[in-house]
């Protein structure tokens, strides 16, 4: 699944401070090889060069407000 500036993702790298955490795209960049890397802003930082297997999406908040 390939994600989009503003999407809301879940981390899943155990040598980054942020595993675990959800943020969001704030940057998507093709690298050389033609495949997607990507900036994601969490609260208190950023990670920077993060490949597609890395996130997964998270459940968006909106949702839950549909009453």
């Amino acid at each position: 699944m390939a994600f989009e500036e503003d999407d809301r993702v879940i981390l899943h790298d155990e040598h980054s401070e942020y595993d675990g955490q959800t943020g969001t795209v704030t940057q998507v960049m093709e690298n050389m090889f033609g495949d997607a890397t990507y900036t994601v802003s969490f609260e208190d930082g950023q990670e920077q060069g993060l490949a597609e297997d890395q996130l997964e999406a998270a459940a968006d908040e909106a949702e839950d407000d549909e009453e």
